[in-house]
């Protein structure tokens, strides 16, 4: 059992490319000296530039994977990746908070690949707001969020009604790419990105949201752990001009 280092888990798809997924948290996780588990929700097949096919594990195999997990580690905090359907999600929140109360969760709201590819509809709202009621923190992009909550106005002082916690993704802002925007009971925050010059990366929005769960789990308050991601994921966005970027930055 590894020294001075949480546990953390991903449950997300398998990549391929490595750029995004699991492979990409994994390597996110070790840069952060967290100790990272995985579950896949889903095999691809994928490029960094194209989707082909996907084939989604069962959630009984999923939910199995949970229970021995848990019951052998204390996992400090868990990401979530691509799921195929709402109550597919729902099935794997409740699981978590029954079996680890005190576990914090992100879910990274991914709906579509950055090859076009469809994961999830929104289709019932009421279990949606159930399952958003035991989150710790979403990351959606201004895409994704519109989907989500079309009356929310990024203006505002707070997240919409019902989460604990938001933060809007800035590299989709119509107006100023990069700036990110952590919405909490507390307020807003503002986090500006330290270069225009950013190469666009595969899988990006997992890196970030996998850095940020490592950082929960190290013990940094939301603030700050969202900070310290967005430093590490532009670092990683610099890493190269190709979609895949290095982890050693």
């Amino acid at each position: 059992m590894p020294k001075n280092r949480p546990f953390v888990l991903t449950i997300a798809g398998f990549d391929p490319s490595g750029g995004a997924g699991v492979l990409a948290d994994i390597k996110t996780f070790e840069q952060h000296k967290v100790y990272g588990f995985a579950i896949n929700t889903g095999n691809t097949i994928q490029t960094e530039n194209a989707f082909y096919e996907m084939q989604w594990t069962d959630i009984h195999f999923v939910l199995n994977s949970l229970e021995k997990l848990f019951g052998n580690y204390a996992i400090k905090a868990v990401k979530i990746g691509i799921v195929p359907s709402l109550s597919y999600l729902k099935e794997i929140i409740f699981a978590v908070k029954r079996l680890s109360p005190e576990t914090k969760v992100v879910w990274d709201t991914v709906l579509k690949s950055s090859t076009e590819f469809d994961f999830l509809m929104i289709k019932n709202r009421t279990e949606l707001d159930e399952i958003l009621k035991e989150i710790d923190l979403i990351t959606p992009n201004y895409n994704e969020i519109k989907k989500l909550f079309p009356a929310f106005n990024p203006l505002s002082k707070s997240p919409p009604s019902g989460i604990r916690a938001l933060l809007l993704k800035g590299g989709h802002n119509p107006n100023k790419v990069g700036i990110d925007y952590l919405y909490t009971s507390n307020g807003t925050h503002k986090y500006l990105p330290k270069t225009d010059n950013c190469y666009e990366k595969h899988g990006s929005g997992c890196v970030l949201s996998s850095a940020i769960t490592a950082n929960l789990a190290l013990g940094q308050n939301l603030e700050t752990a969202c900070k310290n991601a967005k430093k590490y994921t532009e670092n990683y966005l610099l890493s190269n001009p190709t979609k895949l970027g290095f982890h050693h930055v």
